[in-house]
Formats: C-alpha cells, sequence, structure tokens
C-alpha cells in the first residue's frame, strides 16, 4: 500500500488522486455563469449531478425562438427597452450574437441538422385560445416572428412552427429527429427559463442526450438566466461552453471529412 504523505490519515495514493480529481471535475462542472449566485453549500448538496458532460452522438442543432421579436430596441438594458417593446431580451439577446453566429458556423461545418422554432402566427390557429405562456397581449404580427437576419434559415433547415412553449409539444420535431437518425440536441436561444426550459426537458423526456450552450442561450432577467440552466445542468442537460461545443463540432466535422 502506498501512502501519501500529503494524503489524510489512512489515505493511499489513489485515495488521494481520486480526491483530487473528485475536486477538479467539481471545478469544471461547475464553472459556469451561476457561479456568482448559487453559494458553495448548494453547490455540494447537488454532488451526485456531478458527471463528464459533452455533446451528444449524431446531434442536431435545435434553435430556439431567434425572432425578432426578441431583439427589438436594441442593445440595451431589458427595463429601457421594455417600455417601448415589452418581449424584447435587450443587451442579453444581442450579447449573444457573436457566440450563436460562431455556433452557427461550426454546426454547418459540421453537417449536422438544423432546426428552428418560431411561433404560430397564422390566425386560423385560433392564437387566443392556446398560447405559449400566460402573457396577456402577446404580440402576433408575423414580421416580429421571422428568425433574425444573423442566422437565416438556409436551404435544407427546418423551421417548426409551434403554440406552446415547447418545440416538441404538438410539432412535428420528433418525427423529423426519428426519420434523420439523431440521438443528441445541441440546444440554444431563448427564453432561457420559458422556450428552451420546456425543449430542453421535452428532448430529454424522448429519449435524446441534450446540451445546452451556455453563451447562446439569454432571457430578460439574468437571474432567472442563471438559476435555470444550474437546475438544467443538473438533471436534464450539460451546459457546456462555446469553445467545448465548437471543439467537438469540429472534431466531427474532421472525422466525416476523413
Amino acid at each position: 500500500m502506498v501512502i501519501d504523505p500529503a494524503a489524510g490519515v489512512g489515505e493511499t495514493l489513489s485515495d488521494n488522486l481520486a480526491r483530487t480529481d473528485a475536486g477538479a471535475m467539481m471545478g469544471d462542472f461547475e464553472d459556469h455563469c451561476w457561479r456568482d449566485v448559487v453559494p458553495a453549500e448548494i453547490l455540494e448538496l447537488y454532488a451526485p449531478y456531478r458527471r463528464d458532460v459533452f455533446v451528444g452522438p449524431n446531434p442536431a442543432l435545435v434553435v430556439i425562438d431567434l425572432y425578432e421579436l426578441a431583439y427589438e430596441g436594441g442593445p440595451h438594458s431589458v427595463s429601457e427597452v421594455s417600455k417601448t417593446y415589452p418581449s424584447s431580451c435587450g443587451i442579453h439577446a444581442h450579447a449573444a450574437i457573436p457566440p450563436t453566429k460562431r455556433l452557427f458556423e461550426a454546426a454547418r461545418a459540421a453537417g449536422i441538422p438544423i432546426f428552428y422554432s418560431t411561433s404560430e402566427t397564422r390566425e386560423d390557429a385560433n392564437l387566443t385560445r392556446v398560447t405559449a405562456t400566460k402573457r396577456n397581449k402577446a404580440r402576433r404580427d408575423a414580421s416580429a416572428y421571422e428568425i433574425r437576419a444573423d442566422f437565416a434559415p438556409q436551404p435544407g433547415d427546418v423551421i417548426i412552427r409551434k403554440q406552446r412553449a415547447s418545440a416538441f409539444y404538438g410539432t412535428p420535431l420528433l418525427a423529423h429527429l426519428t426519420r434523420l437518425g439523431v440521438q443528441s440536441v445541441i440546444v440554444i436561444g431563448e427564453s432561457t427559463s420559458g422556450c428552451v426550459r420546456a425543449s430542453a426537458v421535452d428532448a430529454f423526456s424522448s429519449g435524446y442526450h441534450v446540451s445546452l450552450v451556455e453563451e447562446c442561450c439569454f432571457d430578460r432577467f439574468e437571474l432567472s438566466h442563471k438559476i435555470n440552466l444550474f437546475d438544467m445542468h443538473h438533471k436534464y442537460a450539460d451546459v457546456l461552453k462555446i469553445d467545448q461545443v465548437v471543439a467537438e463540432l469540429g472534431a466531427l466535422a474532421a472525422r466525416s471529412a476523413a
């Protein structure tokens, strides 16, 4: 039995290395935007959820509600723009544009399927009876729900029109993924606490490995964004940094080209 002088009483070298590895995993696993709002003792309560995180096999990119409505009023505080544009995510939406464009570039280079969701706007769908949230007087004009030009769909991409929060509920998204042999989804978009969360939970419940790209999700309220990412990361999805996702998609592209 090899005793490590730096270890605790009765610990072997392998025991100490395992403890060090576990500490490193905790540091990496929790190295996300919620660290400034979730105290250490709460993080420790969630220790049973620690695991390796990654982009799953045969992935598709599922883009939740990156439509013009979320960007109205420009890159200003939500409290400022909401006076004129009550559904805007303001600065949070605009801050997510550069990493999201980077993710799209990597996804297209890897050749993975891309699905967009947006809200149903056709009047004959009875939009006042079935809605995505309990919000009063939501806008219904079609132009507000067009996908932002920065992320414009290309030939072969699929746009899913939904009436509920989840891109899976009451839509053909699941059928598309099944026919393509998709086994995992990379979910991005807005709002983190609403349609992104609903879609991620439905994807997990349907048997998919779910990844969320931290810098490519956003919400109107930053605390809600952070806490929902924290909760999903521990229960339903792997929250990943953009650098890791781009690297894994780059490796996929290289394998496909080999």
